[in-house]
């Protein structure tokens, strides 16, 4: 029953859109009508520079990290904690407060791993600053450190406890498919420029 609840409330947190939020109390455009139209923070960048972007950036890792460690705070096993994990990451891109249209889940998954296992926390980010000083693709980034902090889960944890990063990995890959596509066309702008997101 516990479990149960935490998973509710870890969905709950993560239906908390910090972009959308972050963007009405200063006055910026919607960012799901302008820009990319995706509600994340990177979008927030564009529309409202670093100081609304870094809000919104804190705002999604929070709202993974916090039902988190309340699951630890449980003693929830690691397998249960990594569906609390899960549900965050899936209340972020399908939030039920913002009919159903998130972002992309990668600032969410920063927080829950950071609040899973921080060691895997500082990986998923090394991962992701060493790939964008050496690509200058956000995405791609985000990506390959998204899949390496699924398989440190494997290796630290176990299959069982590394299944729920499994699937907010494969998640994660399928709400990247437009950068995917624009990744292999040469079209995906690179961390700086101000088109495609």
């Amino acid at each position: 029953m516990l479990f149960i609840l935490m998973l509710i409330i870890g969905y709950l947190f993560g239906s908390i859109n910090s972009a959308i939020i972050t963007c009405k109390l200063m006055g910026l455009p919607s960012p799901r009508s302008i820009g990319s139209g995706n509600p994340g923070a990177t979008n927030v960048l564009r529309l409202g520079g670093k100081k609304a972007a870094a809000i919104t950036l804190l705002g999604d890792a929070l709202k993974g990290l916090i039902p988190v460690l309340i699951a630890h705070a449980l003693h929830l096993s690691a397998t249960e904690i990594g569906y609390v994990a899960l549900l965050a990451v899936i209340g972020h891109i399908f939030p039920v407060f913002f009919g159903f249209k998130g972002g992309k889940g990668v600032a969410t998954l920063i927080g829950v791993i950071l609040g899973f296992y921080w060691l895997i926390g500082v990986i998923f980010l090394a991962t992701w600053l060493i790939c964008a000083l050496i690509t200058k693709y956000s995405s791609l980034s985000a990506l390959i450190a998204t899949i390496v902090s699924a398989v440190c889960v494997i290796f630290i944890f176990s299959f069982q406890s590394a299944l729920p990063f499994i699937i907010i990995a494969i998640i994660v890959i399928l709400r990247h498919h437009e950068n995917i596509k624009r990744l292999i066309n040469g079209s995906e702008s690179k961390i700086g420029q101000k088109k495609n997101a």
